[in-house]
């Protein structure tokens, strides 16, 4: 092998793994959150919508839209992400659209990552990001919807609970927002996650559970002016 051909393979080895570390540097969705910013680089949404902000629950929620036909919805559930990766990307996919209203689900990834992450880290995560959204839109309506339950984690139900009072305790003390208990509606009789409102990973939700929230939600959305 001459050396034009050893050096050629040399820096082929160097580009890719240069490439590869550089990908490494990039934080937790970030690929995700750049999706975002080109589909609004082509159409920016409208603003004044209800923004839909936080984990899979909400990615998954693909046609929330025909969910709630009298409110204009902005999803952007995205990965598997935690309340740390809402606050991160709040200038991103928060903040520019100018909702008059922010609906969101997150924190439940957070417990199950982590056991030292306690109702209590939780609670601040979320007065973090609550105040993030607050100091740049002091009029928008916050709704946050509450760790739901699932046969997947069942473990962290009662730690999932109490995140959620402490939650809905702070947001008492709040103008212009609303706790949405989701946790208690998808109990059974036995105070058991619902076994038919899941996919088969018993953890994510189906139409059932999706219907579950929307008679949940849909009191408290801002309707869109006609």
């Amino acid at each position: 092998m001459n050396k034009i051909i050893k050096s050629a393979i040399f820096f082929l080895f160097l580009f890719l793994v240069n490439k590869n570390l550089f990908a490494q540097q990039h934080p937790p969705f970030y690929d995700e959150i750049q999706n975002f910013k080109k589909q609004d680089s082509i159409h920016f949404p409208p603003k004044n919508a209800v923004l839909f902000v936080g984990s899979s629950s909400f990615r998954k929620w693909k046609d929330v839209q025909s969910y709630f036909p009298d409110v204009t919805v902005i999803n952007r559930g995205f990965g598997g992400s935690e309340l740390t990766d809402a606050i991160r990307y709040a200038n991103d996919i928060i903040i520019p659209y100018h909702p008059r209203q922010i609906v969101i689900y997150s924190g439940e990834n957070d417990m199950a990552y982590s056991d030292t992450n306690t109702p209590k880290i939780i609670l601040e995560r979320f007065k973090n990001l609550f105040n993030i959204i607050r100091l740049a839109l002091p009029n928008v309506s916050i709704v946050y919807i509450s760790i739901k339950p699932d046969g997947a984690r069942e473990r962290l139900m009662p730690e999932e609970e109490k995140a959620n009072n402490l939650i809905k305790q702070f947001l008492q003390t709040k103008k212009n927002t609303v706790f949405v208990d989701v946790f208690h509606k998808m109990l059974d009789e036995n105070g058991k996650p619902m076994k038919d409102i899941f996919l088969d990973d018993n953890l994510h939700m189906n139409a059932k559970g999706y219907h579950i929230w929307q008679k949940a939600i849909a009191p408290y959305l801002i309707k869109d002016k006609k």
